[in-house]
């Protein structure tokens, strides 16, 4: 394909993607296909010869089009925002274009320098602690998730504790996998809060650690006093507390750890402290919000995923270190085929991170903070936050339905009232079917409930009056249906 070709068709990509987001409102989110609906529609085996372009490019529609779910449309309201621009998918477009590697500083200096400067950008917008600058120890990184984060973090506290009990104790580390009894890393525990993300358990089984999950309290926090007293019995247990996430904006129901309070029990009881705000870390942006991040001054890590809330696409989440060299010295290995002169003097990005390779993702996310500017983002999260209060006055207006949980963000739970968990699921099951709308949900204390989130960057409220009444009709079948049984 030579140069004018691509520019055609890519053109022609570029083009299909704008229609997309045009007419995406005449698109229900939820795909009305069954499983293994895209097998028949393509050949048993790779093609030979190359396919004609005009070929690949109407099956986009026939093939791919009838099974996508619409994260974008505005009545797609499950999980949390998938963030999507025009500003980001430029930036993307131009890094998969320009096909950077950039694992060294040599290896592409502008893909380095610009995460660099992109990370302390979005640092101070943060207002994070000046340690978490690139200009000391700290610095930041973009990973692909916030499991990643957790994975990474979890690993590096996990060498600074060995590294800590080898000085006093004797050998133990990444290269001898004994002392201290021939059984230390069966001995090292992590908490976090029963509501956390699975992606902590999954940290936990990738690092052969265990979990304690520490029991919220009745909103749903992680208190202080509860990870003291979840500390102090496995210590009196033989084991060795190490790590502790603090989630800020848990998944099911945004809620905010007492960060506060459990800053000064790690700290006391000298183990890692990781902040994940993967969702609701977007909206420390706006002064209104920064409050929920106090008490960051004594983390040891934090992170937040602009490809939720901060109109960046997957995959693209910010992580900071207070001190990186510990991350560097858990993940370091040195080969003569990557050395350069001043290796050991600049930002390797390889060295705090799982994969060797690393994307350049700070050119989209570069895109998105010039195009869009602080207020700009700001609005957008204030205006998703506007929207979830405009729907959660239409719930607590109609008496057959209940808010359970306080909204501070851009998410809404509630549930039918005075109806059991099994009928709240049917619901959600009825919902799903309809397709109109698509919404998830989740149980906690017992409770089940379903998620309302503002998801699209171009909703409106009358997208929200829309998803409200599809709702309300599919629940007024469902109760009429059950009181005739």
């Amino acid at each position: 394909m030579d140069s004018d070709e691509f520019r055609q068709r890519a053109k022609q990509i570029v083009d299909y993607v704008a229609g997309y987001h045009d007419t995406i409102r005449q698109r229900r989110p939820v795909p009305d296909v069954t499983l293994g609906y895209l097998k028949p529609l393509v050949p048993a085996a790779a093609p030979e010869d190359p396919d004609k372009w005009n070929d690949i490019f109407e099956d986009i529609e026939r093939v791919i089009m009838p099974g996508l779910t619409h994260w974008q449309s505005p009545y797609f309201h499950g999980y949390y925002p998938v963030g999507q621009s025009f500003a980001e998918t430029c930036g993307d477009l131009l890094c998969n274009g320009l096909g950077s590697f950039g694992f060294s500083w040599i290896t592409c200096p502008a893909a380095t320098e610009l995460e660099i400067v992109v990370m302390d950008w979005l640092a101070k917008m943060l207002t994070l602690p000046s340690e978490f600058l690139s200009g000391g120890k700290g610095g930041g990184i973009l990973q692909s998730t916030a499991s990643e984060s957790t994975l990474v973090t979890m690993l590096t506290a996990r060498n600074v504790m060995l590294t800590r009990m080898s000085a006093t104790h004797g050998p133990v580390g990444r290269d001898v996998k004994e002392g201290i009894d021939g059984d230390v890393f069966s001995r090292l525990v992590a908490y976090s809060s029963d509501q956390a993300h699975l992606s902590m358990q999954r940290a936990c089984m990738f690092s052969a650690i265990r979990l304690h999950a520490v029991e919220s309290d009745d909103k749903e926090r992680m208190t202080g006093p509860a990870l003291a007293k979840a500390i102090a019995i496995d210590v009196e247990k033989g084991l060795i507390p190490f790590y502790c996430m603090a989630t800020l904006g848990t998944t099911a129901s945004c809620a905010f750890d007492d960060l506060k309070e459990i800053g000064p029990v790690c700290k006391k009881a000298g183990i890692w402290l990781h902040i994940d705000a993967a969702y609701a870390g977007s909206s420390f942006i706006c002064p209104e919000f920064r409050p929920l991040l106090d008490g960051v001054e004594v983390a040891d890590s934090f992170n937040f995923n602009p490809h939720k809330w901060l109109l960046t696409s997957f995959d693209c989440s910010a992580l900071w270190y207070r001190d990186s060299s510990k991350t560097i010295e858990a993940f370091s290995v040195k080969e003569v085929m990557f050395s350069y002169e001043h290796e050991d003097t600049t930002i390797d990005f390889s060295h705090r991170e799982i994969p060797f390779g690393h994307r350049f993702r700070a050119l989209k996310l570069w895109f998105v903070l010039r195009l869009y500017g602080v207020n700009g983002l700001q609005a957008y999260v204030r205006k998703h936050v506007y929207l979830a209060q405009e729907f959660e006055k239409l719930v607590a207006a109609d008496d057959r339905f209940e808010v359970t949980h306080p909204v501070t963000h851009g998410l809404v739970c509630f549930r039918l009232r005075q109806c059991s968990n099994d009928l709240n699921a049917l619901f959600l099951a009825k919902l799903t079917t309809d397709r109109r709308v698509y919404l998830t949900a989740t149980t906690s204390k017992d409770v089940y409930f379903l998620r309302f989130v503002v998801c699209w960057r171009k909703t409106e409220k009358s997208d929200i009056l829309y998803s409200w009444n599809v709702i309300r009709e599919v629940a007024t079948a469902l109760l009429e249906d059950t009181k005739k049984q």
